[in-house]
This record gives C-alpha cells, sequence and structure tokens, in this order.
C-alpha cells in the first residue's frame, strides 16, 4: 500500500498488524477496524488470538488468565505502536489500554485523551446503509 495515498485509518492498521506481528511472534489478525471519533481511536484486530490462545481460553481460568497476559503484553509494549501513531496523525497519545475478548479471539486496543471508552462486540455485522451514527434528534 501506497503511504502517500492511504489514509491515516489504513495507516493505524498497517502498523497495528505490523505490531501484533512483532509482539505475539508473526501471528496476524484476520482483519483489522480502526476508528477515530473526537480525541479516541480505537484498533479491533479480529481473530487475533492464536490457535492455542483459542484453546487455552476456552475454560473460564484461561480465557481470564489470556485477558490478563494481553493486558501486560500490551501494557509493557505499546511504546512502538503510541510513537507510530503519534507519527500517522501528528497527535500525542495520553492513555492506551487492551481487551481481548476470548470467545472469538477480538483484541481491543483503545488510545484516548482522558475519556471513557465502551466497547461492545456484536455477535454481527450491521450494513453499513443501515447504520447512521447520529444520536436521535439530531441532524448528522
Amino acid at each position: 500500500m501506497d503511504q502517500a495515498k492511504s489514509t491515516m485509518a489504513q495507516q493505524i492498521a498497517q502498523a497495528a498488524i505490523a505490531f501484533e506481528q512483532r509482539r505475539t511472534g508473526n501471528y496476524v489478525p484476520k482483519s483489522v477496524t480502526v476508528v477515530l471519533s473526537e480525541g479516541t481511536l480505537v484498533i479491533t484486530l479480529h481473530e487475533a488470538l492464536s490457535p492455542a490462545e483459542r484453546a487455552l481460553a476456552k475454560s473460564p481460568a484461561g480465557a481470564a488468565q489470556m485477558q490478563e497476559f494481553h493486558r501486560q503484553l500490551f501494557a509493557n509494549s505499546s511504546d512502538s505502536l503510541r510513537q507510530e501513531i503519534r507519527r500517522i496523525t501528528g497527535m500525542e497519545v495520553r492513555e492506551a489500554t487492551a481487551e481481548i475478548e476470548p470467545a472469538s479471539g477480538a483484541v481491543v486496543q483503545a488510545f484516548t485523551t482522558g475519556t471513557v471508552v465502551q466497547v461492545f462486540l456484536l455477535a454481527g455485522n450491521t450494513p453499513t446503509e443501515a447504520w447512521s451514527g447520529s444520536e436521535p434528534g439530531k441532524r448528522s
């Protein structure tokens, strides 16, 4: 992908994939979603757990262990991704966190300016044309 022609979201998605490959030993997520709303950037790595991690996460104790492992791994290694986000967006990252959803293998990374981030992973996909993104009673 030509970085000069790619969007910031595409560049951040590529940076997130490269970050995951470095920190997990070449396991690549199936896909990446990048969403920016005001000062909050959310990166979702779909099917980002290795087969061994998915097997471990089938039990409640294993799932808890995987969640804590990924939180700590992200906390200890996210500086390079933070720097890449700063380079791409021109904005400093104030806070960053990661959560995994063991059943689906999704890893959600949130970079925020101090706001509360609530992430809901839905069981399916919503058609783009059905999603307006505006609040009831407000015009887009």
